[in-house]
């Protein structure tokens, strides 16, 4: 039976897991708190919560949600970030943090109820924008429209052409 701190803890992150698009989960060892203070400002930015989670208490969480699979990942130090509204935005900020900071190791993601592996949560990093892949997604559905309308003034097109050249020679002679 868990403390009352613990049972809070975990109730918290169940909600959390439950809120959240996205998550991360990272290895900080290393970091230094000014080094850690600045990871949770840029996280903070980007709309993602940043918390340090004992392993058991975020494996019980994840199983009260459903999410299954994160067991080979929840060891040594973890700490986890939340994405609220795009579960991209918290993998490329993890995924830059790691980068920058060099200490920090991306040990697995949750999409849904989905554990990740950290090459699944990098690829997601690589991924364009949600705004992007929406504005290709109108590009590519715009396409045919006007397409047909190009095909469709064709003909009038031609048509005043073929009018001009014919004021043009009446003109000249």
């Amino acid at each position: 039976m868990p403390t009352p701190q613990k049972a809070q803890v975990i109730e918290e992150t169940r909600e959390e897991l439950q809120a959240s698009s996205g998550a991360v989960l990272a290895n900080y060892r290393g970091l230094t708190v000014q080094q850690l203070g600045q990871l949770r400002e840029s996280l903070r930015k980007g709309g993602v919560s940043f918390k340090v989670i004992k392993n058991t208490l975020i494996k019980r969480a994840a199983d009260e949600v459903g999410i299954e699979g994160l067991e080979p990942y929840l060891e040594g130090p973890t700490a986890v970030a939340f994405a609220h509204d795009d579960p991209v935005v918290a993998a490329k900020l993890m995924t830059q943090a790691a980068r920058e900071f060099r200490k920090i190791e991306i040990k697995a993601g949750i999409l849904g109820k989905r554990a990740l592996s950290a090459q699944s949560v990098r690829e997601l990093a690589d991924l364009p924008t949600r705004e992007v892949l929406l504005g290709k997604l109108v590009g590519t559905l715009n396409a045919p429209i006007q397409q047909l309308v190009w095909v469709l003034n064709a003909p009038v097109t031609n048509l005043v052409r073929a009018l001009d050249q014919v004021r043009q020679q009446k003109e000249q002679a």
